[in-house]
C-alpha cells in the first residue's frame, strides 16, 4: 500500500496526473494509480502543482543580529519546500545553525562563507585573515550533505580595503573542491563588477544581478545593458534575483529582459526585516515582480524548481519524476489587484496574483500561513 496519493495533479502544462508516495518519496506517476493509499489529497480543478519551491537565496540562522529569520516562516509557511541560507554563517559557527536546520520542518541548505565566522558583521571581508581555507575544507568534510556551495559578498561596506581579493582567494578555495558552486553577492563599488565578472565561471552564481546600483548591470548613461556583462553571461554564469531590501529594481530587469539577459533562478534574500516590513514578503511576491516584467509562468516555475536544484546540485530536488522526494507546492491564480514595490521604490500593479495553498514536503502536507 502506497503511504498517500495525489490525486489529479495538474501542471502550468495542464498536465494531469496522480502521483503515488512512498517513503517521503515519488514512487508512481501515472494517469490513474488504481492503487490504495493510506492518504489521498485531490487537487480542485483550479488548483496546480510544481515541485516544491526552492528559494536559493535566504537568511535564516535565527542567532545572528545582523541578517536572520526562521526556516518555517520563509519555508513550509509560505509554500516553499527548501531554502538555502546564502552565507549568513561561515566555518566557525555552522556547525550549530545544522543543529537548528535539522529540526525544521523546511528543507535546509547553506552555503558558507568564507569568512569564519560569517556575517557577524557588515564587514566580514575587510579583514584577509578571517579566511581559512583549511577551516571551510574541515566543515565541507563534516557536512557533505549539508553544505552545497561557497558565499563571498562583494561590496564596498563587506570587503574594506580588500578590492577583488577576497574574491581570488574564493576562487582558490573553489579550485580545491571542484565542482562546488560559489555564490557571489555584487553591490557598490569597490570592486567594479567588470573585474568581478572576470573571476567568474561557468557555474557560478551572481546574486542580486538585477540591483539598481551604479555598480549593476546597467549603464546608467546609455540606459543599455554593459556589454561586459553578456560576456559572463555567454559563459555560463547564472544569474540570481537574491532580491532583498536593496538589490531588486523593476526597471533593471526590464531592460535585461528587453535584452533577452534572464535571471536563471528567482530567490528573495528573504530575512525578518524585509518579509516583515517589506519588500520582500516571501517568494511569491517575488515571483510576481518577475511575471510583471514578462517572465512567463512556466519560466518562472522552472526558476524556482528546477534551476536552483541543478545550480546547487540538489538531489532528489526541483523536478516530478519517479524517485525524486516528494516535494511539491500547490498553489492557485487569484484574479485581483496588488501593487508590487521594488528595492527603490519603484511600483508596478498586476491583477492576477499566485497564491501557494498547501506545501508538501517528503509526502507530508503542511498549511500556507494564511495573512
Amino acid at each position: 500500500m502506497l503511504d498517500m496519493i495525489i490525486r489529479q495533479a495538474r501542471t502550468l502544462n495542464e498536465e494531469v496526473f496522480d502521483i503515488g508516495i512512498k517513503q517521503g518519496k515519488i514512487c508512481q506517476i501515472a494517469k490513474t494509480i488504481e492503487e490504495s493509499a493510506q492518504k489521498e489529497w485531490t487537487l480542485l480543478p483550479n488548483q496546480y502543482l510544481s515541485a516544491g519551491w526552492i528559494d536559493d537565496h535566504v537568511h535564516c540562522f535565527e542567532e545572528m543580529s545582523l541578517y536572520y529569520d526562521y526556516p518555517d516562516q520563509i519555508g513550509v509557511a509560505k509554500g516553499v519546500t527548501t531554502v538555502i541560507d546564502a552565507g549568513t554563517t561561515g566555518a566557525e559557527n555552522i556547525h550549530r545553525f545544522y543543529e537548528f536546520a535539522q529540526a525544521a520542518k523546511t528543507n535546509v541548505f547553506a552555503l558558507v562563507n568564507i569568512s569564519k565566522w560569517g556575517i557577524v558583521e557588515q564587514d566580514e571581508l575587510a579583514d584577509l585573515s578571517k579566511i581559512k581555507g583549511d577551516l571551510i575544507t574541515k566543515v565541507l568534510n563534516e557536512f557533505p550533505d549539508f553544505i552545497v556551495g561557497l558565499k563571498a559578498r562583494m561590496s564596498r561596506t563587506v570587503i574594506g580595503e580588500n578590492g577583488i581579493t577576497p574574491l581570488k582567494l574564493a576562487k582558490n578555495i573553489q579550485k580545491e573542491h571542484p565542482g562546488l558552486p560559489l555564490m557571489v553577492h555584487i553591490g557598490s563599488a569597490p570592486p567594479d563588477l567588470a573585474d568581478i565578472l572576470s573571476c567568474l565561471e561557468k557555474g557560478d552564481v551572481l546574486t542580486h544581478c538585477f540591483n539598481g546600483k551604479q555598480n549593476g548591470i546597467l549603464d546608467r548613461q546609455s540606459n543599455t545593458i554593459k556589454s561586459f556583462v553578456f560576456d559572463a553571461y555567454g559563459k555560463g554564469v547564472a544569474f540570481d534575483i537574491g532580491h532583498g531590501t536593496d538589490s531588486f529594481n523593476f526597471l533593471v530587469a526590464e531592460k535585461a529582459y528587453d535584452a533577452n539577459l534572464k535571471a536563471a533562478s528567482i530567490s528573495t534574500d528573504i530575512y525578518i526585516r524585509n518579509r516583515m516590513k517589506g519588500p520582500v514578503y516571501d517568494l511569491a511576491t517575488t515571483m510576481e515582480k518577475l511575471a510583471v516584467v514578462g517572465y512567463s509562468w512556466q519560466e518562472i516555475i522552472e526558476k524556482v524548481t528546477l534551476a536552483p536544484a541543478r545550480q546547487f546540485q540538489l538531489k532528489g530536488k526541483g523536478a516530478i519524476e519517479e524517485e525524486m522526494d516528494a516535494d511539491f507546492t500547490i498553489f492557485e491564480f487569484k484574479e485581483a489587484a496588488k501593487v508590487l514595490i521594488d528595492s527603490n521604490g519603484n511600483k508596478r500593479s498586476i491583477d492576477r496574483q499566485i497564491i501557494p495553498l498547501k506545501t508538501i514536503i517528503g509526502g507530508q502536507v503542511y498549511d500556507i500561513e494564511s495573512d
